[in-house]
């Protein structure tokens, strides 16, 4: 999944950034398109022409729930702050780890939020799906900043049959290894462009008694996303970009022979009892041990390498210098050759619950430049955003750089991350229990992946 974002430890190593600097994204010039259509511009305060169009929102509220926690729900709260000043709405966040469940028990319960932040499209789809009435489609003012500032990709992840329903939020790689450039130096130790590459120096790190690996995959109810991602990554390399897409909308059962063919690859090194846990304990312990905690090792030298996406930097201590000559970095998780180059990325979706004109005018706000370069400046580092209007100089992180040069590197293939855009009941639950059962109680490739064919939505 995208995230993705379960994550309540770790500090955020380039935090703290000043209220002044979040304000200052209110004085930035109109963005033609970037507002809430119609509305009326008059008594517009000084440094908010961008925000004309929503209106004096002077005591509404609106309320996101979202899987986005600490530490970085600060830097979402704080790029609402130029919303919240020039329009004089509150919004009002919270942030869960049981996201995923808890958002179906509050639609069903009628008492949906204003504002959800959903990291799989194939959830969306099926919540669009089972609550009709409820899912409001994005208004028009969305849709023109959505054309306007994404790709026609990212716009058909966030629509269900032919309606925009969600815009683009955050973004993400996923196609990265963590390790330390210190201790990589000191071995002699370089970094791998080839998926055998990566195999052989695993061998070579286990060979000195270290664990070449660390891994977790606990999350919540959410606990076995990270394995998905493992998958996944191995799909897009050794079946290839238009298989992954097969195996993703089920053109090719789940326990096609390309699939069983990925996941023994995904052994090779989650299962090899030579290479996991280092820091942990034996390979059952990646199931009981938390994603956020996974890659700490390679910090103390217990293990040397530790695959996650680029949100994962939030996680690293207070102190901990991310650079290619720092304490850690990652490197892109190589394909079979090295000039076979695909790309595993995720993100989150803003969907409404509610049409009332503050929701509709921060939705707006959300799909547009100005948030986008008000995020960036919040975050420091661990964030990015596929809308071309952000300002690329604001990224502040070596990785979130590295990021967006993958991104926008056409030799790379991407594809978006494939549990994320299954049917809810597979990418968010099955998928996610299957691949814990494959590491905490050694259930066989085989049974894995007949149940999750199984379990697949027969309509």
């Amino acid at each position: 999944m995208s995230g993705i974002h379960r994550r309540s430890t770790g500090a955020l190593a380039a935090g703290g950034v000043g209220l002044a600097l979040v304000l200052a994204a209110c004085s930035a010039p109109p963005t033609a398109g970037s507002g809430a259509s119609g509305t009326s511009t008059a008594a517009v305060k000084p440094g908010c022409e961008a925000y004309a169009s929503y209106g004096d929102l002077t005591g509404k509220t609106i309320s996101v729930y979202t899987s986005i926690v600490a530490p970085e729900d600060q830097p979402q709260i704080d790029s609402y702050v130029p919303f919240e000043k020039c329009t004089g709405a509150k919004v009002t966040y919270e942030g869960s780890k049981e996201f995923e469940a808890q958002l179906r028990v509050r639609i069903q319960a009628g008492s949906a939020p204003d504002i959800a932040y959903i990291p799989q499209p194939g959830l969306l789809a099926s919540i669009v799906a089972d609550y009709p009435k409820a899912a409001i489609a994005a208004p028009a003012a969305v849709v023109k900043n959505v054309d306007t500032y994404y790709t026609p990709a990212w716009k058909q992840y966030g629509t269900v049959k032919g309606t925009l329903y969600a815009s683009p939020l955050g973004a993400n790689v996923k196609s990265f290894v963590w390790y330390s450039p210190k201790a990589f130096a000191t071995a002699g130790y370089t970094v791998p462009t080839t998926w055998q590459e990566l195999l052989d120096l695993s061998d070579k790190i286990a060979a000195t008694g270290t664990k070449p690996w660390c891994a977790g995959i606990g999350s919540g109810d959410a606990t076995g996303w990270p394995a998905t991602d493992w998958l996944e990554d191995l799909m897009l390399r050794t079946a290839g970009p238009d298989v992954y897409d097969k195996w993703v909308s089920h053109a090719i059962p789940f326990n096609d022979p390309a699939v069983a063919t990925a996941l023994a690859d995904v052994g090779k090194i989650l299962k090899n009892a030579k290479y996991v846990n280092g820091g942990f304990g034996d390979v059952r312990s990646i199931a009981s041990t938390t994603f956020q905690e996974a890659g700490l090792p390679i910090l103390s030298g217990k293990c040397l390498m530790s695959r996650q996406a680029s949100f994962y930097q939030a996680n690293w201590p207070q102190g901990t210098t991310v650079a290619k000559d720092g304490d850690v970095y990652a490197f892109y998780f190589p394909g079979l050759t090295a000039d076979a180059k695909p790309l595993l990325g995720g993100g989150e979706f803003v969907t409404a619950f509610s049409d009332r004109p503050e929701v509709q005018a921060f939705r707006a706000y959300l799909s547009s430049p100005e948030w986008a370069n008000a995020k960036a400046k919040a975050t420091g580092l661990g964030w990015l955003s596929a809308n071309n209007g952000l300002d690329v100089n604001l990224l502040q992180s070596p990785i979130d750089k590295l990021s967006y040069a993958l991104l926008t590197d056409k030799s790379y293939t991407f594809r978006f991350d494939g549990s994320d855009q299954m049917p809810g009941a597979i990418g968010a639950d099955v998928f996610w229990k299957e691949m814990t059962n494959w590491l905490a109680n050694d259930k066989s490739d085989a049974d894995v992946l007949n149940a999750i064919e199984a379990a697949w939505p027969k309509s």
